[in-house]
């Protein structure tokens, strides 16, 4: 029994003296494991700044300081078994070993290498709070924002540096706990081997199933060598002969593996080492196998052998083979090639690619491709595009590409993917051309489409194209759009009487003459023989093209020299503008074509805006006169006034009588319409004597009705004013209604009293006798001749809507305007400004001193009974009643 005893004593002694060698070896695996993983957890949290680093390290580091507080409580000499046990555990050190530990290191903590392997660890201590401190001040950084990277950077070099302090003495540490554990293990020897030499008998049990599992390996590994994809052979050290072989180097050699015994096996080989790297072995239809051989020494019974595994590498020399074609294919291709990452950085780029930019591959790799390119617009390639090429979609179009000097040039590039198995994008391909002179072609190719090859202006069907454009644009942004049809007069006779060649030179300078005088966005064209066409664009009305017309009249009649002749030609244009005459650029070249016929026809050299009888029926227009002379008499014309109020206080002090014509079928027809034909009938004297009578007969009506006095103006046109009964007609429409001369005033426009000549200062004289106020309607617009402010009866100067249009931000408007404001001013003239329809207007108009004003911002033409509205008296009894808006000054 004591025999039994001491060797169960003997066998507890070894089995706990083991489990604290486990338990040493196992708290320095956690210990060096825990110290390593802080420093990257520290490290990634400095560089990333993730909250689950930092718990990482925390956790980590609370494992080292744990280990560090029971070893300082042990070594103090008064601890808590129970709390020092505890902190080990939490360490994660084994506990059937934790007391164990605690009793080496409070009674034998001088032992070789414990007393070492304790030094080492408490060096380390400093640098652990260290990085505690640097964790600390990491956390503060990352929870005000984002630390700057030069911050990161040296927090990094920080840890780095504590990092290579603890790590050579945790080595020394694990190493000198190895060699602790070693040295007990040897103590420990001495106390088996008395167990052992009690458990000998059960071994010699153990060896007979020891030899049985030998030989099961020996079968196991039989079957595996047998059975190996790959070709094993077992060579000799010394001969280099072959000892053995599998069956997969049999039948790769079409032999049988007993016919391989004693071969040298380098004589299987025709190219390459048989013991190690790639060759190519020999086969039995007499080809050759690429291979690659590992071979490796094993002991083989009382010999050294080599065992060479051959591989076969066929199927990697075909795709190395694949991917050189590929390569050699890349680099020969014309078209830039690009290969690209999924994050679109250039790994690999052709020959013809850096050609092309001037980029060399490394300035590139890494680099975005799309980096260097944009849309021909200028814009980044946008993210719906990469979104369709990750659907699956190729993309092909045209970008802007940057070269290495800093210049551009037209690109065509497609892109496509190269995907995983997951069908995630893993590489873009981009084929890259620079398409600079396929553009140049293409637009040499569409200018000859688009212009005719004698002059160089635009063909009919682009000329019928921009027009189109103009109109819209036009159509938007509330402007106009002319349309000139420019004419040669009796060009045939220069066809006929020199040559076509002298026609065709003649033409050719006709262009030129014609461009000479547009702006560069305006637009010629011809659209046949000596007929050519211009387009005015962005204008505020069609008659601004008058200026421009009458430019190019004044440019063709000049004589044109070439070279033996000198020729004298001259030209009939039509005008028809947006919006007025039509919709369409067909439509307003038509026409234009109409208007230049009117102009050839009637006077030849000359200019005429299209009006709608152009294209009308002549029996239309006969029956429009006919029904113009019954309108008279069956009373279809009605009168409308339109306010003019004083600037200051927005007060009703005049109104303007201006004729309407309700047609009994047509409905309303305006004087636009009908008082052209009038003049040309001679009905013009009839209807402004009716005017003026029916607008006296009004004015005495508001008088009758109690409301405040007015002046009425009447236009008066240029037939009338020179009719030798025209004052006559005057002076009895005041005398049968009573009316005062002081508030009759006439409207003339310049080309009235132009037409009068000698006479009009007696006809101004004799409406001033007659008390009779004259004003001067669109001055400025005409034959403006400062001589007539002077004349008498002239004392208001009406400001042609065509100038206030401009107000307040048209410079030259704004000049003419003030110009307009002095002068009246300086000559005590009256001044009423037309056409004002905001605000703005309104404002520089009271700023530059104009007394009244007429438009759209304070009343359109009403007719009698809403002017009474207007003018009626408030209950309060007050006398003068603004418009909208009220008083503006």
């Amino acid at each position: 029994m004591a025999v039994v005893g001491l060797v169960l004593a003997l066998t507890w002694v070894a089995v706990q003296t083991q489990v604290t060698l486990a338990g040493f070896l196992n708290g320095e695996s956690l210990w060096s494991k825990a110290q390593k993983q802080a420093v990257i957890d520290l490290d990634e949290y400095a560089g990333h700044g993730r909250p689950s680093d930092l718990a990482g390290f925390r956790r980590n580091y609370a494992v080292l300081v744990a280990d560090r507080w029971a070893r300082d409580a042990i070594a103090s000499g008064d601890f808590s078994h129970a709390e020092v046990e505890e902190a080990f555990a939490r360490g994660g050190v084994i506990r059937e070993a934790i007391p164990g530990m605690v009793f080496i290191f409070q009674y034998f903590s001088g032992l070789p290498y414990v007393r070492e392997a304790v030094t080492e660890w408490r060096s380390v201590d400093g640098s652990l709070m260290a990085l505690d401190a640097t964790a600390n001040r990491l956390e503060r950084a990352w929870g005000s924002g984002t630390p700057s990277p030069e911050a990161i950077v040296a927090e990094r070099a920080r840890i780095a540096a504590l990092n290579n302090t603890i790590e050579p003495r945790a080595k020394a540490f694990s190493l000198y706990i190895a060699n602790g554990a070693s040295w007990l293990g040897r103590v420990l020897f001495f106390t088996v081997l008395g167990v052992a030499a009690l458990a000998s008998l059960l071994w010699l049990r153990l060896a007979q199933r020891i030899l049985a599992g030998i030989r099961g390996t020996e079968e196991r590994y039989s079957l595996l060598f047998d059975s190996a994809a790959d070709a094993i052979f077992m060579v000799d050290q010394e001969s280099g002969r072959i000892l053995d072989a599998n069956d997969r180097a049999a039948t790769w050699l079409g032999c049988n593996r007993a016919d391989l015994i004693g071969i040298e096996l380098s004589s299987l080989f025709v190219e390459g080492s048989a013991l190690a790297g790639e060759g190519h072995l020999r086969t039995a239809d007499g080809g050759l196998r690429p291979v690659e051989t590992h071979s490796s020494l094993v002991s083989w019974g009382s010999r050294e052998v080599s065992q060479a595994i051959v591989r076969d590498i066929s199927d990697r020399v075909a795709m190395e083979q694949e991917r050189k074609i590929a390569a050699e294919a890349l680099a020969s291709i014309a078209e830039g090639v690009i290969i690209a990452d999924a994050d679109r950085r250039v790994t690999t780029v052709n020959m013809a690619h850096t050609k092309l930019t001037g980029f060399p591959p490394h300035a590139l790799r890494r680099t975005r491709f799309d980096a260097t390119r944009t849309l021909p617009d200028g814009r980044p390639l946008p993210q719906t595009l990469w979104e369709d090429i990750a659907r699956g979609e190729n993309w092909l179009g045209e970008v802007e590409s940057r070269r290495a000097d800093g210049s551009t040039y037209p690109e065509l590039m497609s892109i496509s993917t190269i995907r995983d198995r997951e069908g995630r994008p893993q590489h873009y391909v981009a084929v890259v051309s620079d398409i600079t002179a396929r553009k140049a072609d293409r637009q040499r190719l569409q200018h000859l489409a688009t212009h005719d090859p004698l002059t160089g202006l635009v063909t009919r069907s682009e000329f019928e194209r921009r027009c189109a454009e103009a109109i819209t644009r036009a159509a938007h942004e509330r402007g106009a759009v002319a349309v000139l049809f420019v004419d040669l007069d009796a060009f045939k006779v220069v066809n006929d009487s020199y040559s076509h060649a002298i026609g065709d030179a003649l033409l050719m300078r006709v262009a030129e003459r014609i461009r000479a005088q547009l702006a560069p966005h305006d637009v010629a064209g011809r659209i046949g023989g000596d007929e050519f066409t211009v387009l005015l664009a962005d204008l505020r009305s069609r008659e601004e093209a008058l200026l421009v017309a009458e430019a190019m009249l004044a440019a063709l009649s000049r004589p044109f020299d070439l070279g033996d002749y000198e020729l004298f030609v001259s030209a009939s244009i039509g005008i028809a503008g947006y919006p007025l005459d039509g919709n369409d650029a067909v439509t307003l070249i038509a026409n234009a074509d109409a208007a230049m016929y009117v102009a050839k026809t009637e006077e030849r050299n000359a200019l005429r805006f299209y009006t709608p009888k152009m294209h009308a029926d002549a029996r239309r227009r006969l029956k429009l006169a006919s029904e113009l002379r019954q309108a008279l008499v069956r009373n279809e014309f009605h009168l409308v006034y339109q306010p003019s109020i004083e600037m200051k206080t927005g007060r009703i002090v005049a109104v303007e009588a201006l004729i309407r014509w309700r047609h009994p079928d047509r409905g309303n027809v305006g004087p636009d319409e009908f008082i052209p034909i009038a003049e040309s009938l001679g009905l013009i004297r009839q209807i402004d004597q009716w005017v003026l009578e029916h607008a006296c007969r009004q004015l005495v009506r508001w008088d009758e009705a109690r409301l405040p006095p007015l002046r009425m103006a009447v236009n008066v046109s240029a037939g009338s004013f020179g009719h030798p009964d025209f004052l006559q007609g005057i002076s009895q429409a005041l005398r049968a209604t009573g009316v005062p001369p002081s508030r009759l005033l006439v409207e003339l426009t310049e080309s009235a009293i132009l037409r009068l000549g000698e006479d009009t200062e007696r006809a101004m004289q004799a409406l001033h006798n007659l008390g009779v106020a004259v004003a001067i309607d669109d001055f400025g617009t005409g034959y403006s001749s400062l001589a007539y402010l002077k004349l008498p009866a002239v004392a208001y100067l009406k400001i042609d809507r065509s100038f206030v249009t401009g107000l307040p931000t048209n410079g030259n408007d704004v000049a003419i305007t003030e110009a307009m404001v002095a002068i009246a001013r300086s000559l005590d003239l009256h001044t009423i400004a037309e056409g004002i329809e905001t605000e703005g207007q309104h404002e520089f108009l009271v700023r530059a001193g104009c007394q009244e004003g007429q438009g759209f911002l304070y009343s359109r033409p009403l007719p009698p009974d809403e002017i009474e509205r207007l003018l009626a008296p408030k209950a309060t009894g007050g006398k003068r009643l603004s418009l909208v808006p009220p008083r503006r000054a």
